[in-house]
């Protein structure tokens, strides 16, 4: 079974950084995609970035040149690095990976920025 565990989600003042880290287990996690999506209340999700097994990325315009996507295959373990971080970048988010036709999701960390 493929678990997602998100952590690293806490209250930050804009203009700062956070690093989230999401790790895997019950999947070969070096050929999967992964992604990191985020909710905000009463907003639709939103996909934040995106990273290949081959390491090619693709990130939310409103993300670009602030948040870096990246993956540690040795640890099974995905990251985003958040930096210049803006009152509406609050929300919950989560890793998340498409496996044998399947979505799986990571349970969710809180990301709040004040301003």
């Amino acid at each position: 079974q493929v678990r997602l565990v998100d952590s690293g989600g806490g209250l930050v003042q804009a203009g700062g950084s956070l690093r989230l880290s999401c790790a895997a287990s019950g999947l070969n996690f070096k050929i999967a995609t992964m992604a990191w999506s985020r909710q905000a209340p009463g907003r639709e999700r939103e996909l934040v970035a995106q990273i290949t097994s081959s390491g090619a990325t693709n990130y939310a315009d409103s993300v670009k040149g602030r948040f870096t996507i990246s993956r540690d295959n040795a640890r099974n373990t995905l990251y985003l690095e958040m930096n210049s971080l803006r009152p509406e970048d609050t929300a919950v988010y989560s890793c998340n990976t498409t496996w044998k036709s399947r979505t799986f999701w990571g349970q969710g960390t809180q990301v709040t920025v004040s301003s």
